[in-house]
């Protein structure tokens, strides 16, 4: 065995997960702080430097002087997927494990979040004959169709992914229609041994708490100038990226779809669908210990518990 690699086995990432607007990068500056060392961002809406307002993306007064990687660290235009931020992800772990002993991720993207923890399962190839019926199903009959094929052919997967983002939904639909099997069944593989240890803690509040909160945001970024970010962006809607909650609805909008007033309560109602698909993803998990984003105390003496304990042995 090569030695770097045993040596791994010595380091940790604490992944700091949990539904949208819940607290979680507040909490990851601090505990990243308390062990002196750098946050990695499993947020796939929060790579895109173009949308900052929509996606929350955090102010560099809310880092606190924290090193964060993966945000705001692509564009739009670039083509980016869960098997790249894997490759990439593991590679600069690697990096920052020979400087550091502890690394904190954050994000609530469950996917992206498992591509690091246990790496993605091997599925066939992208089809470009299926691929295309999609993309016209898409065109022609919008995001509802393929949620409802979805629904039809992987009742399970459908239950749990970002219904607003037409490329994972593509791709699980593909993948259907290739094997003739479903998604979710063949995302059950063996997870790939990592040579570092993790422990996930999960963020989580009452229901009407996090709904005021989400409220609280969605209003917070009209005022901030979300409407304003939204028309600069028009001209690229098409693109996969912006096909997210906060742009799709502001999108209608300027095509004169809806009133202002309406799009606003739609991005609040598809944000809460969103948080509930993020907890019935995370829940499956029962590796995640559970707290309030305010029990900062709490968490760190869960994470200093399990390191004395002998789960984790530093050199």
């Amino acid at each position: 065995m090569n030695p770097k690699n045993n040596s791994r086995k010595n380091k940790l990432l604490i992944v700091i997960l949990g539904p949208t607007a819940v607290g979680k990068t507040s909490l990851a500056v601090r505990v990243a702080a308390h062990y002196m060392t750098e946050v990695l961002s499993a947020d796939s809406r929060q790579f895109y430097r173009e949308m900052s307002i929509g996606t929350a993306l955090p102010e560099k007064d809310e880092l606190k002087g924290v090193p964060h990687h993966f945000l705001a660290n692509r564009s739009i235009h670039d083509d980016f997927n869960v098997y790249q931020y894997e490759k990439d992800a593991i590679t600069l772990l690697d990096s920052i494990f020979d400087r550091q002993k502890i690394l904190v991720m954050v994000g609530g993207s469950g996917l992206y979040i498992d591509a690091v923890c246990k790496g993605i399962d091997e599925l066939p190839d992208a089809d470009d004959k299926i691929r295309q019926q999609l993309k016209q199903v898409h065109e022609k009959e919008g995001l509802e169709a393929l949620c409802r094929m979805l629904r039809d052919l992987d009742p399970e997967y459908h239950a749990v992914v970002d219904q607003n983002n037409p490329n994972r939904i593509m791709r699980a639909l593909e993948v259907c229609m290739i094997t003739g099997e479903k998604f979710s069944s063949l995302r059950k593989n063996k997870a790939r041994e990592r040579q570092f240890r993790v422990i996930k803690i999960g963020l989580d509040l009452p229901r009407e708490e996090l709904f005021e909160r989400i409220h609280n945001r969605v209003d917070a970024m009209m005022d901030k100038g979300l409407l304003e970010e939204v028309r600069r962006l028009y001209p690229y809607r098409a693109l996969n990226a912006l096909k997210t909650v906060g742009y799709k609805e502001l999108f209608d909008h300027l095509d004169g779809k809806a009133e202002l007033g309406q799009a606003i309560e739609k991005i609040k109602t598809n944000t809460r669908r969103y948080a509930k698909r993020q907890l019935t993803w995370f829940k499956r998990d029962h590796s995640i210990q559970w707290f309030r984003p305010d029990e900062v105390e709490k968490i760190i003496e869960y994470v200093d518990g399990s390191l004395v304990t002998g789960k984790m042995e530093f050199n």
